[in-house]
């Protein structure tokens, strides 16, 4: 038997408990796009959750259980976006495969601040993978997340194998390789998380695959960026998360409380101070430093 508590603001709802049992308060056949970012049995800490499972088949059984229940919570119509690590992906692309139609194989990919590896390729990108329950009937509204086409917008060619030139589109439709800048301390949307994702790397998700009013579901809310840019977009939301410090946070950036359990809320007090001591306290950023985050999408 699950426990959960249920907090709802006008276009809003946050459960706090295991997905596995709120899942089920949710009516099947409801919501028009669930998007997954689930512990990746990776050793990380979330809380007072461990994220290590005793092996890679126990974690995938563990998944297999949350999807098929997100899975029957969609519409017809509606579609999946999941992400999870590189060695545990294909675990769950062979499951999704037998019961959704995989559309696109999404590589998310970005910079990093440090080594990564020093005896093999460190990984510099995440995977997602980007699914739909009826491959005829499904909502991409790919005027919405055009981006820059470099051939017509920079450099300005002319497409002479036309019966008349034609200068190439200046926009096109991303492919399935996105890059977006990590969430970083200074950013304004930065919340203390160890996994958090980009609100751009949302943005492009909710808007490709939702129209507004549309409802997103997100069985792991982390710090809630899934329902926060579906407020910003007029969708509403679903958040679900086991560790009160993040439901704390979910509460806060929706407008559902401003207190949980009698504390107040607050956005996280940030200080820049370098660690070898040369920095500027106070909050003071070089300015050289100031567009090192902004994401270009």
């Amino acid at each position: 038997m699950y426990n959960f508590e249920k907090y709802s603001g006008a276009d809003s709802t946050i459960y706090h408990g295991d997905c596995l049992g709120a899942l089920q308060d949710i009516p099947d056949a409801s919501v028009d796009l669930v998007f997954a970012d689930p512990p990746y049995n990776i050793g990380k800490k979330f809380g007072e959750f461990k994220d290590s499972w005793p092996s890679d088949k126990d974690y995938a059984e563990w998944c297999y259980r949350w999807l098929d229940l997100c899975i029957r919570k969609l519409k017809p119509t509606g579609s999946l976006y999941v992400m999870t690590s590189t060695q545990a992906m294909p675990y769950l692309d062979l499951w999704l495969r037998e019961r959704m139609t995989i559309l696109s194989r999404i590589v998310w990919h970005y910079d990093s601040s440090g080594v990564q590896a020093k005896k093999y390729f460190g990984s510099l990108y995440e995977p997602i993978l980007f699914c739909v329950k009826d491959a005829k009937a499904y909502t991409f509204n790919a005027d919405d997340i055009e981006v820059e086409a470099k051939t017509g917008a920079v450099r300005k060619l002319i497409d002479y194998r036309k019966e008349i030139p034609t200068p190439y589109k200046t926009t096109k439709i991303p492919g399935n390789t996105w890059y977006i800048p990590r969430v970083r301390y200074r950013m304004p949307e930065y919340e203390n998380h160890p996994s958090q994702k980009p609100e751009a790397l949302l943005e492009r998700i909710i808007k490709a695959s939702t129209n507004p009013n549309d409802l997103i579901l997100d069985p792991f809310g982390g710090t809630f960026t899934t329902c926060h840019v579906a407020q910003q977009l007029g969708r509403r939301s679903i958040g679900i998360e086991l560790q009160p410090d993040y439901v704390k946070i979910g509460l806060r950036r929706l407008g559902i409380a401003s207190h949980f359990n009698g504390e107040q809320l607050r956005a996280l007090d940030k200080t820049y101070v370098r660690k070898n001591g040369n920095g500027v306290r106070g909050g003071a950023i070089d300015e050289k430093q100031t567009g090192l985050f902004d994401a270009q999408v």
